[in-house]
């Protein structure tokens, strides 16, 4: 072992145990993004740090995306991917084809890394023990002439209604739910839920002391293209105003601010792309990415 990488894990672990302490006995949901899956490297450490949560007796719940496996496989099948503001549109084959690949592959490769880390998984989705209830998501959007016009996004959903029991008594339990976001309508179709709105519901029902989320960049920038490392509820909203946070980052943060104002105490944004990004933002003093407070 290398003096410097000596001194690593010293610090870190000195840095670590009070944030151990605080985080002990209370619940971090992580939303996984399927843009961080491709590297096996990167997804071992990714169920090594959930297992050493677990072991530290902090309650992890995964909930994790797999767009780019999705666009994948429906390349494979010859059908075309199509989306708007970012949505996936959904006819009836293409739902089917998602619940396959996220709750049938993803899922279960998530699980089974966890597993062999050392600690228990399961996998689940909205449908289990009806956990989550779903309805189709409406969108309008205004055409040049500004006549509203209705987009139908097919069965693309939003959550309605969380049931909690499942969650708690697997975590009571000791074991980490890994959840695939697709969930049930009362009219018994299948939804599609963006895994981040999923994730911010998940958490906020929860009361959750952190919900992270880990990305393909290192969090919020500002003009200059710096991390910002703190930010309010209140200077977010401004930083969306004044057109610093723009594109993709700006549902990420108003699904953010929505469980924050439902509970969660805290969520941070990180790059999940580099080796070890939840222990780092967790553990240390100087975290990892963005981390939004109230």
């Amino acid at each position: 072992m290398t003096e410097s990488i000596y001194q690593f894990q010293e610090n870190f672990l000195k840095q670590a145990l009070p944030f151990i302490r605080f985080y002990e006995d209370k619940t971090v949901v992580i939303k996984y993004s399927g843009h961080v899956m491709d590297c096996i490297k990167l997804n071992k450490d990714f169920a090594n740090d959930i297992a050493f949560l677990k072991k530290s007796n902090i309650m992890p719940i995964i909930v994790h995306g797999g767009g780019p496996q999705i666009s994948t496989m429906l390349n494979k099948m010859g059908m075309e991917s199509k989306f708007e503001n970012g949505l996936r549109i959904t006819d009836q084959k293409t739902v089917e084809i998602v619940e396959m690949v996220l709750a049938g592959s993803i899922n279960k490769k998530i699980v089974s890394l966890i597993n062999q880390a050392g600690t228990q998984a399961i996998g689940l989705c909205g449908k289990d023990a009806h956990m989550v209830y779903a309805e189709k998501l409406q969108r309008n959007l205004s055409d040049p002439l500004s006549n509203i016009n209705e987009i139908d996004l097919g069965f693309v959903g939003e959550i309605v209604e969380i049931n909690r029991n499942l969650l708690d008594l697997l975590t009571k339990s000791g074991i980490v739910p890994v959840i695939a976001p697709i969930a049930p309508g009362r009219d018994h179709s299948t939804y599609n839920i963006n895994a981040d709105n999923f994730a911010g519901a998940i958490a906020g029902k929860l009361n959750s002391t952190r919900l992270l989320f880990l990305t393909n960049v290192p969090g919020v920038l500002d003009k200059n293209g710096k991390l910002l490392k703190r930010l309010s509820v209140k200077e977010a909203r401004a930083l969306i105003k004044d057109g610093t946070i723009s594109g993709g980052m700006i549902p990420k943060i108003e699904t953010s601010i929505k469980a924050i104002e439902g509970g969660v105490k805290g969520i941070a944004i990180l790059d999940g792309t580099k080796s070890h990004s939840i222990l780092l933002e967790m553990f240390t003093e100087s975290g990892f990415g963005t981390l939004l407070e109230p």
